[in-house]
């Protein structure tokens, strides 16, 4: 046997052994620090961040009704902390850890309440974090204001940003979350209602089992919009598992880091009764621009179409002739499916009956008069027709009316005119009168 030995070079590095890969723990709780918790996980691991980290209230004594009776507020130990500066401190520790674990499209969500969010948001930006929006969650049935010395408190603020400026590509499910608003685009201020009733975890004594238990919908809309199905969550604040129970109702995976074990132990039991919804309807409305695109001409020349073929729009308005190289035309206009199909689409429903070319202000009588008198009317400048730009394309589509009106030299538009093969034009002068 013959053995090769390699002699180090002085001054050398050695490399590192390389890490032994690291499970990710999904479906789990792990209970402990946040910190230490996450320092445990792989780098570059997870997809998505929603982070309910202490508000650092500072409340002074107890807050009571106006009736005597005592107000359930927000005074757990693991919400006080020394000072501004040990918040600080933990909030950078935890920031940072964070922003290692998560993949390079991955994003981070952030609530909290004045007390904080703006502390938070600071680091966020001085850690390298990208913000992308702050969202205003507006309470629909807020808690008073029971001394009548500020203004109600009735929201709470979300920041949300990407891993970094300028780096892959985050998720936002933006179709999906347009269609949820009724098909109108998603604003940055959501109202919904505080988390009570039946969805709200009781203790053993029937009192509240945690002060700040999010509402499942607000976590709904947070995965739906920043998440894809099979995704991984990670949530360091867990606490009874909000997170956990809406990402395994929408087909996300989780892990959730929570110190208290009471927590913990309802979160479980909380999760393990979601049923999660079939993954046949988890699908979205995507974006279309997402979809993927053939080239028209590959069509032509697969034989799927052939030059002559004639198509029709969906209302049978329009016929446009396939051309050999993939382009259509419509009479004497030409291009591309997209661009013909834009012109011709983009004409009104309703017929015109009369058209008004050029004339300025005698243009615009002799159309308001013809409006007055119950005609549908369409009004052009002399220059759109003769030189065929966007707009005079619209007009193309319209050969049909009725009543043809050119106000001013006819001499600049016949070209345009005889193209189309128009029957009577009736042709004014710049005062109106007629000249044939």
């Amino acid at each position: 046997m013959v053995q090769t030995l390699t002699k180090q070079r002085p001054g050398a590095l050695k490399r590192p052994a390389p890490k032994p890969a690291v499970a990710l723990p999904l479906g789990e709780i792990l209970a402990g620090d946040c910190i230490e918790a996450m320092r445990g996980l792989p780098d570059a691991s997870i997809d998505l961040i929603f982070a309910d980290p202490p508000y650092n209230l500072q409340l002074g004594g107890d807050l009571n009704r106006p009736d005597g009776s005592h107000v359930d507020a927000v005074t757990d130990d693991w919400d006080r902390f020394d000072s501004f500066a040990a918040y600080d401190a933990f909030t950078k520790a935890w920031l940072t850890q964070a922003r290692r674990i998560l993949k390079p499209d991955g994003a981070l969500w952030v609530i909290g309440s004045y007390h904080n969010i703006f502390r938070v948001g600071a680091l966020m930006q001085d850690l390298g974090f990208w913000i992308l929006n702050d969202i205003v969650w507006r309470k629909s049935n807020p808690m008073p204001n029971f001394k009548g010395t500020r203004f109600t408190n009735a929201h709470e603020t979300m920041i949300w940003a990407a891993k970094a400026r300028g780096g892959r590509r985050y998720t936002f499910n933006y179709d999906a979350m347009k269609m949820a608003n009724d098909e109108l685009q998603m604003r940055s201020d959501w109202t919904l209602p505080l988390c009570t009733g039946e969805e709200r975890l009781k203790d053993k004594s029937g009192a509240k089992a945690h002060p700040t238990q999010k509402p499942e919908a607000l976590l709904h809309r947070v995965i739906l919009a920043s998440t894809k199905p099979g995704d991984v969550i990670l949530d360091p604040f867990f606490g009874t598992g909000t997170t956990g129970a809406a990402a395994r109702r929408l087909g996300r995976r989780f892990v959730g880091i929570e110190r208290e074990e009471a927590y913990v132990r309802l979160a479980e039991q909380r999760i393990a009764a979601v049923i999660p919804v079939a993954p046949e309807d988890l699908a979205v409305t995507g974006s279309k621009k997402a979809e993927p695109r053939i080239p028209f001409g590959q069509l032509v020349e697969a034989g799927l179409l052939r030059a002559g073929d004639v198509l029709y729009d969906d209302k049978g308005r329009h016929a446009a002739r396939v051309r050999a190289d993939g382009s259509l035309a419509v009479g004497e206009l030409t291009g591309s499916i997209h661009k013909v199909g834009a012109m011709v689409q983009s004409a009104p429903d309703t017929p015109i009956d009369v058209f008004v070319i050029g004339g300025g202000v005698n243009g615009c009588g002799i159309a308001r008069d013809a409006a007055g008198r119950g005609f549908s009317v369409m009004l052009a400048e002399m220059g759109d027709l003769a030189s065929g730009t966007s707009s005079a394309a619209t007009k193309l589509v319209h050969p049909d009316a009725l009543t043809w009106i050119v106000v001013g030299d006819l001499s600049k538009i016949e070209e345009p005119i005889r193209k189309l093969g128009l029957g009577e034009v009736t042709v004014l002068d710049s005062e109106g009168n007629k000249l044939r």
